[in-house]
């Protein structure tokens, strides 16, 4: 007989506790850097020359230079506020004693790789600081990698009117099957994607399912099991079914509006998930019904499923067991990906959820993400056009993830023939991480991001956490309302399948 669990009450206690708001707001805030000195593009010189005279300090709009009464000096750190593209170095230029010379920082042209940039880390720090695009020149549209979504365009009309941005709607459905289940609709077209317990911070975790309930959207567990922390935010979690089955227990599928079965993810499609030793702590291991200090590997895959038949078996056992619950089948990006889409809605799925190679963590192998599975903007107007073809393109909600990093990412998912997005990296991103790739190793991130280690996961609260992404979001909600009203669109709805809207600047 199936365990009561009274969710609200379990999580709610915990959450009054640690002095969290509940429920939480979508208002946005500043939100600072949690570390001193933050990194930016740029960086200050003062030579000994400067006399303190105050001119740079009276001419900056920035709050760059900075020198409070009772202070000997300026104060440091606040380079990261520095954009002298905006302002053509009027401070060096007025500086009486030329004592000041302005460069690109030693850790801007450090950090980043050819996907996520400098300029992408940067600008996502800054959406999460404040709710707004930034104002200086860090290009936050698109990365360097020569492919993909940053050498797709819009094409936008000039001189044509736009849309009030108050009338427009970023709302989408992701029940279409009229099949007596929940209508569920949320309020921005993208959610957050599944990192389990063990694989991230409880931390990280709380954050992402606090950011989710503020904007109505969704938050994913993963495959690591669904902690009790997260119980107060139920009506805003997916639950994920893994071929491993680590920590899958039947109170908390009834529990769940959303359940996901994970096929196969787009980082690492034909291996599995694995946690390596040294994060599968005691917590971790108790979730996941393992001996801690163990690897934890899922196979590929799952077992039990070989045919459409099989696939159908399992959804239609969670439509048993919670007759209010929609079902997202997450799959990764095969050359028959098209033919996996039809068989996964014609086995009962609501949510179709694409993952292609671009995703993953630092954990994920560059082998892997590489030179497996199709890159999903290849992989979406497949998909989009043959369920056009088969008569069922609005029968069911399909979801992309895998390499969307910014809101113009996700619009032109959207307009190559998605509903919607999942994003992970870019929610890590927010939070402070640095892309520096060792999610999975010793401890995992130094910044407490991706960790399980108790010293490691007590450098950011939740709290911080919740906030920083309620502010990307905000931001990233504003960037998608301003592409619609440019097109003079009302709906979201109306820019999927929209590729006439598109360029490439390959072939145009």
């Amino acid at each position: 007989m199936a365990t009561t669990i009274d969710a609200g009450r379990i999580g709610m206690d915990e959450e009054s506790e640690l002095g969290l708001e509940y429920p939480p707001s979508r208002e946005v805030k500043h939100t600072p850097d949690r570390f001193r000195n933050a990194l930016g593009k740029y960086r200050v010189h003062r030579s000994e020359a400067c006399v303190k005279c105050g001119t740079c300090e009276s001419i900056c709009t920035r709050e760059v230079h900075v020198h409070p009464d009772g202070y000997a000096d300026f104060l440091t750190g606040l380079d990261s506020r520095c954009a002298p593209e905006r302002c053509g170095f009027l401070c060096v230029e007025k500086c009486p004693r030329k004592a000041l010379r302005i460069e690109l920082s030693p850790m801007y042209q450090a950090i980043g790789d050819f996907r996520w940039t400098a300029d992408l880390i940067l600008s996502t720090w800054h959406m999460a600081e404040t709710g707004t695009v930034p104002d200086g020149d860090l290009e936050y549209e698109i990365g360097n990698s020569g492919g993909g979504f940053d050498r797709i365009r819009f094409k936008f009309p000039e001189g044509g009117a736009r849309t009030d941005p108050s009338k427009i709607s970023t709302a989408i459905e992701l029940n279409r099957r009229n099949d007596g289940r929940p209508r569920i609709t949320i309020d921005i077209p993208v959610y957050g994607g599944g990192m389990s317990f063990g694989s991230v911070s409880p931390h990280t975790m709380i954050a992402k399912a606090r950011a989710a309930m503020a904007w109505n959207t969704f938050s994913c567990t993963g495959e690591g099991g669904y902690p009790e922390r997260l119980f107060p935010y139920k009506d805003h979690m997916i639950t994920q079914v893994a071929t491993g089955l680590f920590g899958v227990r039947e109170e908390t599928i009834q529990m769940a509006r959303i359940v996901e079965f994970k096929y196969a993810q787009g980082a690492k499609p034909g291996l599995g998930g694995h946690l390596l030793g040294d994060k599968n702590t005691p917590a971790v291991a108790r979730m996941r019904e393992a001996v801690a200090g163990t690897s934890l590997f899922s196979p590929f895959p799952f077992h039990s499923v070989y045919s459409v038949e099989d696939h159908k078996k399992h959804i239609d056992w969670v439509k048993h067991m919670n007759p209010r619950a929609l079902v997202s089948a997450k799959v990764s990006t095969p050359v028959d990906v098209d033919m996996v889409a039809v068989g996964s809605y014609h086995a009962g799925a609501h949510i179709v959820h694409l993952d292609g190679s671009y995703g993953g963590t630092g954990a994920a192998p560059d082998i892997a993400k590489k030179n497996i599975a199709m890159p999903i903007e290849y992989a979406i107007p497949k998909v989009h056009q043959f369920l056009l073809d088969e008569g069922i393109r609005d029968e069911v909600t399909f979801i992309a993830s895998g390499g969307i990093r910014t809101a113009y990412d996700m619009a032109k998912a959207i307009a190559l023939g998605a509903d919607g997005g999942v994003i992970g990296t870019s929610e890590m991103v927010a939070m402070g991480c640095i892309r520096c790739g060792k999610c999975e190793s010793g401890k995992g991130c130094s910044r407490g991001i991706a960790s399980t280690n108790p010293e490691m996961v007590a450098k950011m609260s939740a709290d911080w956490g919740t906030q920083r992404l309620v502010n990307m979001l905000a931001a990233w909600r504003e960037q998608l309302v301003d592409i619609l009203s440019r097109f003079g669109m009302t709906d979201v709805k109306e820019l999927r399948g929209r590729t006439d809207l598109l360029m490439h600047e390959d072939y145009e």
